[in-house]
């Protein structure tokens, strides 16, 4: 009986995704697009910040706020949300169908395990963007200290954040190695690039991985920081994590070099969103 509900289940699953064929790829690129502004607003600011110019450097609550100041922001911000749920929606589709044939062995089911996780926390992104757009005040969620407090109060609770900050430096880790063997080249369609705009979307692709190397290392040191002094403000989001790099030695120089790989992640984003390979199964 068991056995039968699962074969529906699947039968149903396959079904929906040759009905979203049509559109997904449409909803990806979109998604693609969106996370890249996202990245060049966060790259820009926080260069701006760097030169002295434009105070503390901002996380994604900052780029979204440069938004929403702009002529038309609540229209735009929408348009961002709207991507951003685009974003988690290919990331949910290729975790759950794998369109991609990424099988089901340890390496498959990890990879498939980290798009359904990024799907989910870009949905309750978009979510939360879409409630500052709508003017409904969503976007005030609880920030890195607040979770890091919900987190050290459960069972095990130290242990939990230390496994998450050390989880989130493996991430940092294997953006350098991405940074490195610039594999993400295979996902594109390198036939529809000219020379050049391969060689600066590989060059783009490896300093944006670096960079986003550089935060999340910054931001899981951060967090095992706060769970072994059972202090969790001093856990730090992006805005945060880039905002240490600026008190450091050096530290405008520093910033400056990371803001400029976030700007070119966000460049790099928008190659994707033209030339990716979405396979949709």
């Amino acid at each position: 009986m068991a056995r039968g509900g699962m074969s529906k289940a699947k039968d149903g699953a396959r079904r929906a995704a040759r009905e979203a064929r049509p559109w997904i790829g449409r909803v990806a690129r979109f998604g693609y697009a969106a996370y890249g502004v996202v990245y060049v607003l966060v790259g820009v600011l926080a260069f701006r910040a760097a030169l002295g110019g434009g105070g503390e450097a901002a996380g994604q609550e900052g780029a979204l706020q440069t938004i929403l100041l702009a002529p038309l922001g609540r229209v735009l911000l929408g348009l961002v949300a709207l991507g951003l749920l685009g974003y988690a929606v290919w990331r949910l589709f290729q975790g759950v169908l794998d369109p991609e044939n990424e099988g089901r062995d340890a390496k498959g089911v990890v990879k498939r395990s980290d798009h359904v996780v990024n799907g989910l926390f870009h949905v309750a992104l978009a979510v939360s963007v879409g409630g500052v757009a709508l003017g409904s005040g969503g976007g005030g969620g609880g920030g890195p200290d607040d979770w890091t407090a919900t987190l050290l109060r459960q069972p095990l609770g130290r242990y939990l954040t230390v496994a998450a900050g050390v989880g989130i430096v493996a991430i940092g880790l294997f953006q350098f190695y991405r940074a490195y063997d610039a594999k993400f080249m295979e996902k594109l369609k390198p036939g529809e690039m000219g020379p050049a705009e391969r060689t600066w979307t590989r060059r783009a692709g490896r300093l944006g991985h670096a960079a986003r190397g550089v935060v999340f290392c910054v931001m899981g040191v951060f967090l095992v920081q706060a769970a072994l002094r059972f202090d969790p403000s001093r856990a730090r989001g992006l805005g945060g994590a880039l905002s240490a790099l600026a008190s450091q030695p050096f530290g405008p120089y520093l910033l400056g070099a990371v803001a400029a790989g976030l700007a070119c992640f966000g460049l790099f984003m928008f190659v994707v969103a033209r030339y990716r390979r979405i396979e949709t199964g």
